[in-house]
């Protein structure tokens, strides 16, 4: 007797339909049969030729660059010039392209705030040294960031400023933009508190209202440089300033602490480390 067992299909693994005369059939379907034949069609890749692309590492990538052409408009012009069109034109896919990765022009707007904060993030963490043992340096190091210091960072202040003015009156991009719990002034408040315990600071101070001056100095300081209202250099006094009078015996010197301790050191860096991923 013929064996009556099912098959499965090299294509979909489908089972194949019992044939009751010849041969039984390889596959479940003439598309899989069609499939499997322009398989077999395609050239073998040359030895040492990378794998290519999956779909999903594809799809990342266009939503990187259809949200880059919104930073690059929200920079330029505002977010008010960011139409569907324009941003499909700046990013050089059509229109349909950025209506199948994002439902609406919000989602788009939202998802592309999230992109730069993620941006942001990585490149701070390459940028800045966790290092505890001077936690002065480390607190200027943080500070820099909100600085328009090089072509990048002046790039991404002037988007979050476009972004800034439409979150005043749109509480979805507001809670993206300014979250709640405040992850910029912990960061802050954390290194000020590892240079108090190791004795490096000013006594009687309050390392949280520190920090709240701190960024909201910085911030403020940083637009007035990308304005022009004030010079790289005179922000950068104001900065020495406040940090001379958290860190006295450290603002502007070189060396290295020696009251700050091996432990103290680890014990702040495991803080700072993960207070700085919660900034994204």
């Amino acid at each position: 007797m013929r064996d009556e067992k099912k098959r499965a299909c090299p294509v979909c693994g489908k089972p194949t339909l019992r044939s009751s005369r010849g041969r039984p059939p390889i596959y479940c379907s003439r598309s899989c049969q069609a499939r499997a034949y322009r398989r077999r069609r395609q050239p073998l890749p040359a030895p040492g030729t990378p794998p290519a692309p999956r779909p999903t590492d594809v799809r990342a990538r266009q939503r990187r660059r259809i949200a880059e052409a919104v930073w690059r408009i929200a920079a330029e012009q505002g977010l008010d010039a960011a139409s569907m069109r324009r941003i499909a034109a700046e990013a050089r896919v059509s229109l349909r392209v950025v209506q199948y990765h994002f439902d609406s022009k919000h989602a788009l707007m939202v998802d592309a705030l999230r992109l730069l904060h993620e941006e942001n993030e990585r490149l701070a963490q390459e940028r800045i040294p966790y290092d505890m043992t001077e936690p002065c340096a480390l607190l200027r190091a943080v500070l820099d960031e909100f600085l328009p210091l090089d072509e990048q960072r002046a790039f991404a202040l002037r988007v979050f400023t476009a972004y800034y003015a439409r979150s005043l009156t749109d509480p979805v991009l507001a809670e993206v933009f300014l979250t709640a719990e405040q992850p910029l002034e912990r960061l802050v408040a954390d290194i000020i508190g590892v240079g108090e315990a190791a004795g490096s600071t000013a006594p009687g101070i309050d390392r949280v209202r520190e920090a709240d001056l701190l960024v909201s100095g910085a911030v403020g300081l940083g637009l007035d440089v990308l304005h022009g209202r004030r010079s790289l250099a005179d922000v950068r006094t104001v900065l020495e300033y406040h940090l001379g009078r958290i860190f006295p015996d450290t603002a502007g010197a070189p060396g290295r602490n020696p009251a700050v301790t091996a432990h103290t050191s680890t014990a702040a860096n495991t803080t700072v480390a993960a207070n700085h991923e919660r900034c994204s």
